[in-house]
């Protein structure tokens, strides 16, 4: 089985505000292009990923996104992150009505494709299944398999809504990469131990964590 990716990310000159006591404003929109960077090309490299979906409209993460493989839909709601992805979602089955679909956080850096593909098999099993972040009250990742909606609610304590939405929890052992977003400088710190890729190390280099 091949899954449709649909990545979320907002205007990265808004993205990370939480970043900002660690890397400052003037940092802050190049993380967060590079955390989608690497999301996106550990994606692309996952054997049961069949296409990468990014839902912006951010015309510089476009342009870089797309390089890296990505299919740029037009953010057209422009109503948060759930609007996003079920825009994402329906742009995906407007074409492609016979894909299993699976929205994934933008900010991952540290994802690694054979975590993924472990994760996305587990997920196949089921109708809709949701995987939670390392803080276990998000998710970075919930699917939806053909012929059911993804119905998204993603956000704060998201591991609660998508478990009270039916969706089945995945199990948590040895996908640490796929789990760990970055919001915070104890997030980016959790990421770069477990080893992140190219764009956000190049990003991150010569950086001082501080809080």
């Amino acid at each position: 089985m091949q899954w449709t990716l649909v990545i979320p990310l907002k205007p990265l000159m808004r993205a990370k505000s939480r970043l900002a006591p660690t890397a400052g404003d003037a940092l802050r929109p190049g993380l967060a292009l590079a955390f989608a960077q690497d999301t996106v090309a550990a994606a692309r490299a996952c054997a049961a990923v069949g296409d990468v979906v990014v839902v912006t409209d951010d015309a510089r993460a476009g342009r870089e996104l797309r390089a890296l493989g990505a299919r740029i839909v037009p953010d057209s709601p422009q109503a948060g992150l759930n609007a996003a992805l079920a825009h994402g979602e329906a742009s995906v089955r407007s074409v492609h009505p016979g894909t299993p679909v699976v929205a994934l956080n933008a900010d991952l850096p540290a994802l690694r494709s054979v975590e993924l593909a472990r994760v996305l098999a587990s997920a196949a099993a089921f109708p809709r299944a949701f995987l939670p972040d390392a803080a276990g009250i998000g998710t970075t990742l919930l699917s939806a398999a053909v012929g059911t909606e993804l119905l998204p609610a993603f956000g704060a304590a998201s591991r609660a809504r998508h478990t009270a939405s039916g969706a089945v929890e995945l199990p948590l052992g040895g996908v640490d990469s796929v789990r760990q977003d970055v919001d915070t400088g104890d997030d980016l710190r959790a990421a770069l131990a477990l080893g992140v890729g190219p764009h956000t190390a190049k990003a991150t280099a010569g950086l001082l964590l501080v809080d």
